[in-house]
């Protein structure tokens, strides 16, 4: 049984987390974390106290986070002091803290990708087969559209979407359009335009469960696992 912690376990991507983790017997829920001045902190949850000290981890196989950009980073160094393997769904991350992502996963196993939903990840696959067979002759947008509560823009998963296409492709993408509107859970377009027709790969999220369920998918993946950095294309098998 996989011993769980789960970072930020109040928000939106931790209570489903937590939610689904309590009916898959693979795991035992081990440890619950959340930032210093949130009013939970303290009060008890499933048998457990929601800390603030990353103290908690002690003990645990695998943290899944969800959280900011820094106490991402303090929890890295928590894990790597402590041996605890970690699925990093944070976004918004600066190049110097995902290049301490990268250079602890040469000391313990981490998946850390900016969308742990299966039907992205496919969406992410599509695009690049799209792009390598369009090549230069085609133009590349690419729209999202988010929550009002999301704080970054363009979303993480755009970021990726781009990557992948610039690098398939030969080209560059255009433009990135974020909208943020109303409790969207998720919505990303990548459009291919020629001046003979137009083909377009899009991902619409209906709930967070599809997060979660592939936050929970990376975590029984980096069981067995010593180290390494891992992506959700590893954890599905799409490369």
């Amino acid at each position: 049984m996989i011993k769980l912690a789960v970072s930020g376990c109040q928000g939106r991507m931790g209570q489903g987390i937590v939610r689904l983790a309590l009916k898959d017997k693979a795991f035992s829920l081990s440890a619950l974390l959340e930032l210093k001045d949130h009013p939970h902190v303290g009060k008890s949850a499933h048998k457990l106290t929601i800390s603030a000290d990353n103290a908690a981890l002690k003990g645990c196989d695998v943290l899944i986070e969800f959280t900011t950009p820094s106490a991402t980073i303090e929890n890295l160094q928590a894990c790597l002091d402590n041996s605890i393997k970690m699925v990093i769904g944070t976004t918004g991350l600066q190049p110097e803290q995902i290049e301490k992502i990268k250079s602890a996963a040469e000391h313990i196993p981490i998946v850390f990708a900016s969308n742990m939903s299966v039907g992205v990840n496919i969406l992410f696959k599509l695009t690049q087969i799209t792009a390598e067979k369009t090549g230069t002759s085609y133009t590349i947008n690419i729209s999202e559209a988010h929550h009002v509560h999301k704080k970054d823009a363009p979303s993480g998963t755009a970021k990726s979407l781009a990557q992948i296409a610039e690098k398939a492709s030969g080209t560059k993408v255009e433009n990135i359009e974020s909208i943020r509107e109303g409790e969207i859970i998720g919505d990303h377009t990548v459009v291919f335009e020629s001046g003979e027709d137009v083909i377009t790969v899009s991902h619409h999220a209906k709930n967070r469960d599809i997060f979660a369920k592939g936050a929970l998918a990376a975590a029984k993946f980096l069981d067995g696992k010593s180290k390494g950095l891992f992506n959700m294309q590893d954890v599905l098998g799409l490369k």
